[in-house]
């Protein structure tokens, strides 16, 4: 395994991302046992970097990875994210990211996990009811306090990376990074450079598309995400089919899995 740095906090190079463990995808939360497995083994080939979110379940994400990382929480670094739910009453996928808000949501993440520090805070969406000042300021406390090591951001723009940094540093951005989404090259790269932020990409296999193990949505079941999502639809999926064979062409070139 490499390992690098966002900003000062070292990371495995690739991470694990365990979203699709409780949400997202068909069969989602069926085999925790499985979810377990996969953690341990990722921690067994030196990933030291797993990502989750509140929003996940929700909470039930991080239940399992309180679970799953019991006795090893010192050989992971820990990412979670805040915002996707307003506890003041709204609920699930309500962005809220009030610093009132914040201090609720640190305090269940931290239960959840069973730990007394977040390694990463990432703001999960940009709140567009809160100003970015505010909420950085608010993970600034945390940080100062101990309850949380770094801040970071998912899917912002560049002036509000911007000015989210200009009040805390920020270590990382995450965004969907792939072959076939590269939208971030024009614009956010080049301030991540400029800022020294690091980079985490999600869904870099496509929502497993790329994998080319997809050639039918009719296995979808009810409540996967991708049930809505465009690539999977209609003309679309078809038109798309022939990339994914392309990639599987380059593989076999290589040989590789794609």
């Amino acid at each position: 395994m490499h390992y690098i740095k966002l900003r000062d906090l070292e990371v495995s190079r690739i991470g694990l991302g365990a979203m699709g463990m409780s949400h997202g995808y068909t069969d989602s939360g069926t085999d925790e046992a499985e979810s377990v497995r996969t953690l341990h083994r990722a921690l067994e080939l030196g990933v030291t970097f797993i990502d989750t979110a509140e929003i996940y379940g929700p909470y039930t994400n991080e239940e399992l990875l309180g679970r799953a990382l019991k006795g090893r929480r010192d050989q992971v670094v820990l990412a979670t994210k805040f915002g996707m739910v307003s506890h003041a009453g709204a609920g699930a996928w309500n962005p809220d990211s009030t610093p009132a808000n914040i201090r609720t949501a640190v305090e269940g993440s931290l239960r959840r996990l069973g730990t007394d520090h977040i390694d990463l805070y990432y703001q999960h969406r940009v709140d567009p009811n809160t100003p970015i000042e505010e909420t950085a300021g608010a993970v600034a406390e945390l940080v100062a306090e101990g309850k949380v090591r770094a801040f970071g951001l998912s899917e912002a723009g560049p002036d509000t990376i911007r000015r989210a940094h200009a009040v805390h540093p920020v270590t990382a951005v995450q965004s969907e990074y792939s072959l076939w989404t590269r939208g971030i090259e024009e614009f956010i790269l080049p301030v991540l450079r400029e800022l020294n932020i690091g980079l985490v990409p999600f869904a870099p296999l496509g929502h497993g598309f790329l994998t080319g193990q997809i050639r039918t949505t009719d296995g979808f079941k009810a409540g996967d995400f991708r049930h809505g999502n465009p690539r999977f639809t209609g003309e679309n999926f078809q038109r798309n089919l022939r990339i994914a064979d392309e990639v599987q062409a380059v593989a076999e070139q290589a040989g590789a899995t794609p």
